[in-house]
């Protein structure tokens, strides 16, 4: 059975201190993306053509980011539904004071936890998260300005902040794996139908992995979405479209956060660089 996850209430709980605008009234029942059986005009409350959203995320070892015993955030990224994409979709929101706009918003409690598990291994958080968002966050049809009231700057950057890490907070990978007897280790190796049934078993639906040579480093998956993303969503979990697995069938190798691991830092650079 497919997960549904909804975050109405707990977006609504996290936004105490509202920006000026508020998202346009959408139907009560709007239909899910990728799954429209009509054509859908008001992109405000259907997303699209960015309708298949991948939460993605990062086991990185060296250098260490983020907690041991977690993987990080890297993003979330409105995919067509065939698997292409657009990028960089309003210069006119590309914005560089991210982190002044959670603390504006009164996000501070959003903000710290970004700070612990939104992290980069080669810049600053807030660089990062520019990248995220201007890359990808300006591609969602449902955080457009024109689908605010009163809207201001900065606003759509803080609900795709918050559905970011919502969703991420959903998915624990690393109790997944390891419920699965799949735990770091620096000899032992795994194949990938291993992991892959791994991360399949709670939600019904496969995802995707990537490795950096034979070292599982990404996780990428995959929802439809109902509704806009700036307010109540429901997510429904979706097999992957476009984004193929990445690793070996066998010999994967899940290293430790422990910083001693023998990857090749300038490769693992060079795939951060060049990152979606």
């Amino acid at each position: 059975m497919k997960a549904i996850v909804s975050f109405a209430a707990s977006m609504a709980s996290l936004s105490s201190v509202a920006l000026a605008g508020t998202h346009t009234t959408c139907p009560a029942s709007p239909q899910l993306s990728c799954h429209n059986t009509t054509v859908q005009t008001n992109l405000c409350c259907f997303n699209a053509p960015g309708g298949q959203l991948l939460q993605t995320q990062f086991w990185d070892t060296d250098p260490v980011s983020g907690p041991t015993n977690s993987w990080t955030i890297h993003g979330l990224w409105p995919d067509h539904c065939d698997g292409s994409f657009d990028s960089y979709c309003d210069e006119n929101r590309q914005y560089t004071n991210l982190t002044a706009i959670l603390q504006q918003a009164g996000q501070t409690a959003l903000l710290s936890y970004m700070n612990t598990y939104w992290v980069s291994d080669d810049s600053t958080n807030e660089v990062f998260w520019e990248h995220e968002w201007g890359k990808h966050g300006t591609c969602i049809s449902t955080l457009a300005p024109k689908c605010y009231t009163n809207y201001t700057p900065g606003q759509d950057w803080v609900d795709f902040a918050e559905t970011v890490v919502m969703l991420f907070k959903s998915l624990p990978s690393y109790t997944w794996l390891s419920n699965a007897g799949i735990t770091p280790s620096s000899s032992k190796t795994y194949t990938s139908k291993a992991i892959l049934a791994a991360l399949k078993s709670p939600r019904g639906v496969s995802a995707s992995i990537q490795c950096d040579g034979n070292d599982l480093d990404e996780i990428y998956y995959f929802y439809d979405v109902r509704g806009p993303l700036s307010t109540s969503a429901s997510f429904t979990a979706e097999n992957p479209v476009g984004e193929s697995n990445d690793c070996p069938s066998t010999g994967i190798k899940y290293l430790p956060k422990t910083g001693g691991s023998k990857k090749d830092k300038s490769k693992s650079r060079r795939r951060r660089n060049t990152y979606r």
